[in-house]
């Protein structure tokens, strides 16, 4: 049988995360780098699409083709994209559905002459369905990478049933914002949908009735990269040695386009409400003293700064502190969950299923659950949740995914009990 091929739609394909993406894609064809840093590069599974075998598309505000965006962001240097440019010039995004009421530090080509909700979703569909004939791929998985919309209430009436959604839409309703909008023209295509981002999009109970009704698969939200991944690994640790939390200081410094979109206080707000969920919910109590700063910093480009501090009380009430420096680069942490998330939705929708795919939130700050249920954060039982979901039709390597993921753990434990 011939290996799966799948097309991931994109929404921000010129951002620096998804041209890292693209990048990295071409030079695994062409086989000029290894597998290193993505996180299913050892599992076998006939299901999943061969990282060869994926083709990329998607919409941008900006219209420059990727080999531009990829020197314009500066993750990549200029001996990685000689490697791939005359692939990435061929490739200019479709003009994207936006709206600067929702991300106003971001705005660039849109949509020409589409008006109404309804004609930008249609235009949405059409780019779908022609993206899918003229690549030949056996499916398609649209993942949205734009910049960082502002909050929305997603306890308003128009957003609790598909019906009242439906309604909204052919009101225009102020309220739906473009994350919205590429959610629904993908479920209602029946292409499963990930939302890599902070804004409000399938995470609206409509949109996640609506994706159960037809048996599309969608995941999010918010990819879990840096400092999060860190927060949700060593928070457990604290909780199993019995070490109270009085505090934690969390500030990031990064200076790429998103920075530049969390410059704005109303889509900030967005990635804090994100980004300080995680803690409480692992340690079983509120840290009154949970701090999130996120600042924009031109100078850093892509080169991410996290800073954590950690107060600490422990043993006969003494106190202690722990700090954490992660320099990071953001696209190079982003770009691989990105790849396997599409592939793990494309084979959730082979195997049949529909609605919210919470085993995926082990990739996510705020996973996006079913039936109002509360996330598990603690990336340990994420990690074996997921590993396990991925194995119940495969097996792979020696001894199971789950296995291998639950010996390193459990490797992990005994060099933090050896600590001190």
């Amino acid at each position: 049988m011939p290996a799966r091929r799948l097309g991931v739609a994109i929404v921000g394909l010129g951002g620096a995360v998804a041209t890292t993406v693209a990048a990295g894609l071409e030079m695994i064809r062409r086989g000029a780098v290894d597998l290193s840093g993505l996180p299913l590069a050892d599992v076998s599974h006939a299901g999943l699409a061969p990282y060869k075998n994926i083709s990329l598309a998607g919409w941008d505000l900006y219209p420059d083709d990727l080999a531009s965006a990829v020197r314009q962001h500066g993750v990549l240097g200029p001996a990685e994209l000689d490697l791939v440019r005359t692939q990435l010039e061929a490739v200019r995004p479709w003009p994207a559905i936006g709206n600067v009421k929702f991300c106003r530090n971001v705005a660039g080509r849109e949509g020409a002459n589409l008006t109404s909700m309804r004609d930008q979703v249609a235009s949405l569909k059409d780019d779908l369905t022609r993206f899918k004939a003229d690549s030949g791929v056996d499916d398609l998985v649209v993942v949205h990478l734009a910049s960082t919309e502002r909050l929305v209430d997603t306890k308003l009436p128009q957003f609790a049933t598909p019906e009242a959604f439906e309604m909204a839409l052919d009101a225009d309703d102020p309220e739906i914002g473009p994350a919205m909008l590429y959610a629904y023209a993908a479920i209602t295509n029946g292409i499963p949908y990930g939302n890599f981002t902070p804004s409000v999009s399938a995470d609206i109970p409509a949109l996640k009735e609506l994706a159960r009704r037809r048996g599309v698969p969608i995941a999010g939200k918010d990819g879990k990269t840096g400092q999060t991944l860190i927060k949700t690994v060593i928070a457990p640790a604290l909780r199993g040695r019995s070490l109270k939390v009085d505090g934690w200081y969390s500030t990031n410094i990064l200076g790429n386009r998103d920075g530049l979109a969390l410059d704005d206080p109303s889509s900030l707000a967005s990635k804090l409400d994100t980004k300080g969920s995680v803690l409480d919910s692992i340690l079983g109590y509120k840290v009154e003293n949970h701090k999130v700063f996120i600042h924009y910093y031109p100078p850093r480009g892509d080169d991410k700064e996290a800073w954590d501090n950690i107060d600490l009380t422990g043993f006969l009430g003494h106190r202690m502190q722990m700090k954490i420096n992660f320099l990071c680069k953001d696209s190079i942490l982003a770009a691989p969950l990105v790849i396997e998330i599409a592939r793990c939705l494309d084979l959730a929708k082979q195997r049949g299923q529909g609605g919210v795919l919470e085993e995926l939130g082990v990739f996510f700050k705020a996973p996006l659950m079913p039936n109002g249920a509360e996330p598990e954060h603690a990336w340990p039982e994420q990690e074996r949740r997921f590993r396990a979901w991925l194995d119940r039709s495969a097996g792979s390597g020696s001894g199971t995914a789950t296995e291998r993921s639950e010996q390193s753990l459990k490797a992990a434990a005994a060099s933090l009990a050896d600590v001190g």
